[in-house]
């Protein structure tokens, strides 16, 4: 996929499967953007890498504010849904090392109680790249 690609405004039709798709992710997103700024903050600020130059709280603030964003961006951007989801993807990646954190220091968080279930959680990343960059999709090459 090109950078052309991704920023040339879709044509096409999205087939029912991507489209449900695209509208389920951006749902998802929401909501998890909501739970950063609410009711999951405390679990979400658990998952921070020491490293990250901004405060625990600002990260999951700021994090869950582009969840929020993308979500709604997935949701009412159809016509941008390429360059929307790569960027939702690459969102995906950006935020991994989160979850190599918890896992890294045994941080119990999201009833993720025991380092299988840490590890686990490891492996849903690339399923939610996969899900971003296929809810993207036409279908077409």
């Amino acid at each position: 996929m090109t950078i052309s690609t991704l920023t040339t405004p879709a044509t096409t039709r999205q087939s029912r499967g991507r489209g449900i798709a695209r509208v389920a992710l951006g749902s998802v997103l929401g909501l998890a953007g909501i739970g950063h700024l609410t009711f999951q903050r405390n679990e979400f600020q658990a998952q921070v890498p020491t490293w990250v130059p901004l405060g625990k709280d600002a990260t999951v603030l700021a994090s869950g504010g582009v969840e929020i964003a993308l979500g709604s961006a997935l949701i009412a951007l159809p016509r941008h849904r390429r360059l929307v989801s790569a960027i939702v993807a690459a969102f995906f990646v950006a935020v991994f090392p989160g979850n190599i954190h918890q896992y890294r220091n045994h941080i119990d968080a999201f009833g993720l109680d025991t380092d299988g279930k840490r590890l686990a959680r490891l492996f849903g990343q690339p399923a939610l790249v996969a899900w971003a960059l296929a809810a993207g999709g036409d279908g077409k090459k």
